[in-house]
């Protein structure tokens, strides 16, 4: 981060401090003018923060990274959400060349036969399109919340991302499941059904499943890999300032 990046990140700390989460939204909109972005996978978190969205008419664009390997659930509760609030959700897909060769490489199934082969797969139709959706954007709103690893229990609300070059806001991050589920019963919020048959992370289907009571929140993504190598790349580069909240 440069001089100038981390006094810019300072400042926003200071001036989002006492706001509420859909404030400091807002205040961030209005900072950057159509250069505030908004990754949504349609999970619990990301319900949430499109409902702010819609409710308080706040210029965020939302965006998400279709795989081509999604749950049937997560494209009904994008269809769901698009007809309820009449909101914009960009599209973002991997490279077709890229994907052919890959699997004609390799098979449709590459990623359990070795981590490397996870990561590539990842690469390409997660990590790829997040760098155009991101390109020439201030703002990076995300989903994140520290209940989620061990990881993002460091991480501040409001952070400098130099692998992308953006900041980058976790409106949620202190959030609880409990506290998650509730505002999204309350306020008639629709969500993925995978949900409440104990999908908490919900990726691609092939490499999500449920988990079991007492199991970390991570253990159902990419269960046959090592605990210590379960991301995807998306959160995994940022150069932390930090600044609490």
């Amino acid at each position: 981060m440069n001089h100038t990046s981390n006094e810019q990140l300072q400042q926003l700390q200071r001036q989002i401090q006492g706001k509420n989460e859909w404030e400091a939204l807002d205040f961030l909109a209005q900072s950057f003018p159509n250069q505030v972005v908004f990754s949504t996978s349609f999970s619990w978190e990301d319900q949430i923060i499109l409902f702010w969205i819609y409710q308080h008419h706040i210029n965020i664009q939302p965006f998400t990274l279709d795989t081509g390997r999604l749950f049937p659930e997560t494209y009904a509760v994008w269809e769901r959400s698009r007809e309820k609030y009449g909101l914009e959700i960009k599209a973002y897909y991997p490279d077709a060349l890229q994907i052919q060769n890959f699997v004609s490489q390799n098979g449709p199934n590459a990623f359990y036969q070795s981590v490397e082969n996870r990561q590539t797969c990842c690469h390409i139709r997660k990590v790829q399109p997040l760098q155009k959706a991101l390109a020439n954007q201030k703002v990076w709103i995300t989903g994140l919340r520290a209940e989620h690893s061990q990881h993002r229990q460091q991480l501040p609300i409001l952070e400098w991302d130099s692998a992308y070059a953006v900041f980058k806001f976790h409106p949620l991050l202190h959030w609880s499941t409990e506290a998650v589920k509730s505002y999204i019963q309350n306020q008639n919020i629709p969500y993925n059904p995978l949900h409440d048959k104990g999908f908490v992370s919900i990726g691609c289907a092939p490499c999500t499943r449920a988990i079991q009571p007492g199991e970390n929140f991570r253990a159902g993504r990419w269960w046959w890999e090592d605990a210590n190598k379960k991301e995807c790349g998306l959160h995994i580069h940022s150069q932390l300032t930090t600044i609490q909240s």
